[in-house]
């Protein structure tokens, strides 16, 4: 794990995207097809602003969600609306999408659909994580049911989550997958965060779940 600090949040934004549009054209050069899992929520939001301008070759780039609830697109809280409307903008509105959300299923059936989609796909080229001051990473919540089979190194690629603290089902990327990754990226802000991924480094990831995915991740924070 590589911690990086930064002044302000602005600066992070820049160099992050920068970073990872780097992490493309390098996995661009040796290859057909690229994938990217990013973070839902607010945190990434202006990271993709500055992302979706890259001058690289979008059309070839498989974008997805690391996690996904189990809502619809025009729902406020869908991470593929948000994901839709910041990341692909721009140059990579050329970019394919990959919804985790599947209507008409339920989300254990939509899990077997989504493996098969991702099967050609992995391992994933570049990851950009969140993680909240539980120390939750995409949907694998402390003490969630299931949590211990999505922490697995046997783990299917999906896992279906129904953490207490939600009010809906999540489906997410388990850890073997978000740990292979090639490129990985953490971001989080403020010292709360801060502290809690320190925490995290000293608790097992039944009870830190962001410890699985942290081998050879670049960390990224600011004030």
């Amino acid at each position: 794990m590589k911690f990086n600090e930064y002044a302000d949040r602005d600066m992070l934004a820049i160099e992050v995207a920068n970073e990872m549009a780097g992490d493309l054209k390098t996995h661009l050069l040796h290859n057909d097809l690229v994938s990217l899992a990013v973070a839902g929520g607010t945190t990434p939001a202006p990271i993709f602003d500055d992302l979706c301008a890259a001058d690289i070759d979008w059309a070839r780039v498989q974008v997805m969600a690391t996690d996904e609830r189990w809502v619809a697109e025009d729902n406020p809280r869908s991470n593929a609306a948000m994901i839709r409307a910041r990341l692909l903008q721009n140059r990579a509105a050329a970019a394919q999408f990959m919804p985790f959300y599947l209507p008409g299923q339920d989300p254990a059936a939509a899990a077997v659909e989504l493996e098969r989609q991702l099967q050609d796909k992995l391992p994933l080229s570049v990851v950009l994580l969140g993680m909240g001051e539980d120390m939750h990473t995409a949907s694998l919540f402390p003490g969630a049911d299931g949590l211990e089979e999505a922490l697995a190194a046997d783990a299917p690629a999906f896992a279906v989550m129904r953490p207490d603290s939600q009010p809906e089902a999540r489906i997410s990327l388990t850890a073997r997958v978000l740990d292979a990754a090639i490129a990985k990226h953490l971001v989080i802000f403020g010292d709360a965060k801060r502290a809690a991924l320190e925490r995290a480094m000293t608790l097992p990831p039944e009870e830190a779940p962001i410890q699985a995915v942290l081998s050879e991740a670049r960390v990224h924070w600011a004030p």
